[in-house]
């Protein structure tokens, strides 16, 4: 075979690779979406392969390509929104200035995608008491989130912005209302109104945080926001 025919063999694999890659990210993301559809009105127990696949156009073989088992789809569901959930709240873990308004836009659109993917946290949370995996797994989510809370205060009081007391108690508290309440208010049909949770979780946080003259400078926009959306 000549070079010029070896090159020109080269590029053809390249389109059929992408679409075989495509086509898998589509069958994964659709049995995802069945399984957050299942959740909205069925606890976790009542999960199924063959119930899952039944409300899609894919056969059941084809969960197994992508999952172990309905307990995997579950890690793989609460790692997904675990992702969702670190880059909305970027803005106030990483920032360096503003710390309240970047606090601000953190929890809104940690209630924007709790809105959405509500039921992940419920099924994950309602089965961890007699689910080893799911328990441990579950921990470890919290746990994750409660060392970047932690990890933020201890910045900011080291700033001078947030008064000194011990971080990581607070840390977990916050996140633990947070969680509770996402789930109360999201984690099925018929949803509450995102608005209310927004500004009850906003107020805790900076007033725990950075006190009450942060709300009275911040708050009120806050509620007229919520009320034009």
């Amino acid at each position: 075979m000549s070079d010029y025919s070896r090159s020109s063999t080269r590029p053809r694999a390249q389109p059929r690779v992408a679409t075989t890659v495509a086509k898998a990210e589509r069958t994964r993301a659709a049995i995802m979406d069945a399984a957050l559809e299942f959740l909205w009105s069925n606890p976790f127990r009542e999960m199924s392969v063959s119930r899952l696949m039944a409300a899609t156009n894919l056969s059941r073989p084809a969960f197994y390509q992508y999952f172990h088992d309905v307990h995997h789809l579950m890690i793989a569901l609460l790692e997904q929104i675990e992702q969702d959930i670190l880059v909305v709240a970027q803005p106030w873990l990483e920032g360096t200035d503003e710390p309240v308004p970047r606090l601000e836009q953190s929890l809104s659109e940690l209630v924007r995608v709790c809105y959405a993917q509500g039921p992940i946290l419920r099924a994950v949370a309602d089965a961890a008491p007699t689910d080893t995996r799911l328990e441990e797994t579950w921990k470890a989510f919290l746990g994750r989130f409660d060392d970047a809370v932690t990890a933020r205060i201890e910045q900011d009081q080291k700033a001078g912005l947030i008064p000194a007391f011990t971080a990581r108690p607070v840390a977990v508290a916050l996140n633990r209302m947070d969680a509770h309440l996402l789930i109360h208010a999201f984690g099925r049909r018929p949803r509450s109104e995102p608005g209310p949770v927004r500004d009850a979780i906003l107020r805790i946080w900076i007033n725990t945080l950075y006190g009450p003259a942060s709300i009275d400078e911040f708050g009120g926009a806050a509620d007229t926001t919520e009320r034009k959306a």
